[in-house]
């Protein structure tokens, strides 16, 4: 996936979870920040960015932050790449086959699922998560707690008991990772959750991606450490 109207920026403050301040040319501007997590590591005074400007005029925030740059590497915070990556992956063969019917933003009963999918005869459901925390060459998921990402797993989880496959993909912004845990440190619950799941049948899928200032795709399989 490609982004247009990318411009450089340095990142200075982030005084809530949607704002950020970065400097460009010299001046202060605002910039919305697409991600909710917490970005501790990433968001640090004079880190290096890259933003996206808007041609809409009727935004209140004319920039959004895209990707941010952590000692040689490109990492992208844009928490809406993922799934978009995800369904260039999908289309590309990425489970083994380009002959397959993808469905974004799926309802089923009283869920809502990232992709729904067939292929060669088979259905199945997938949740798409983006990874922007790394730690010592680890991948870890989710940097603040999610109650939401719990229940798209036990959600995952009833799917089976109906017949479907299911599956779950951290998708890992940034290169420079050997393996993916759940971060039990910061939410035990999603831990305990995808270790059930898994258990259970849910596929977990963890990848890494080529990340350059305007554009992500997904690239290497990472072992996944439950």
């Amino acid at each position: 996936m490609h982004y247009d109207n990318m411009e450089p920026a340095v990142f200075l403050s982030r005084p809530n979870r949607f704002v950020a301040y970065v400097e460009q040319a010299g001046r202060q501007e605002v910039c919305h920040v697409k991600n909710t997590g917490r970005c501790r590591e990433l968001l640090i005074p004079g880190a290096e960015l890259y933003v996206q400007r808007s041609e809409n005029p009727d935004r209140k925030t004319a920039l959004d932050l895209i990707s941010v740059k952590k000692g040689t590497e490109w990492v992208n915070v844009d928490s809406q790449a993922p799934n978009k990556a995800a369904a260039e992956w999908l289309a590309g063969g990425g489970l083994g086959t380009k002959e397959i019917f993808i469905r974004p933003e799926y309802k089923y009963e009283n869920s809502r699922f990232d992709f729904y999918l067939e292929a060669e005869g088979r259905k199945g459901f997938m949740e798409v998560k983006g990874v922007t925390l790394e730690e010592d060459g680890t991948a870890r998921f989710p940097d603040a707690p999610t109650e939401r990402g719990v229940k798209h797993i036990r959600e995952l989880m009833r799917c089976l008991d109906a017949g479907y496959e299911a599956y779950i993909l951290f998708v890992i912004q940034m290169k420079g990772v050997h393996s993916f845990e759940p971060n039990d440190r910061t939410h035990p619950a999603f831990g305990e959750a995808l270790r059930e799941a898994a258990g259970k049948g849910v596929r977990i899928l963890a990848y890494d991606c080529l990340v350059k200032p305007d554009e992500m795709t997904i690239d290497q399989r990472i072992e996944v450490h439950l």
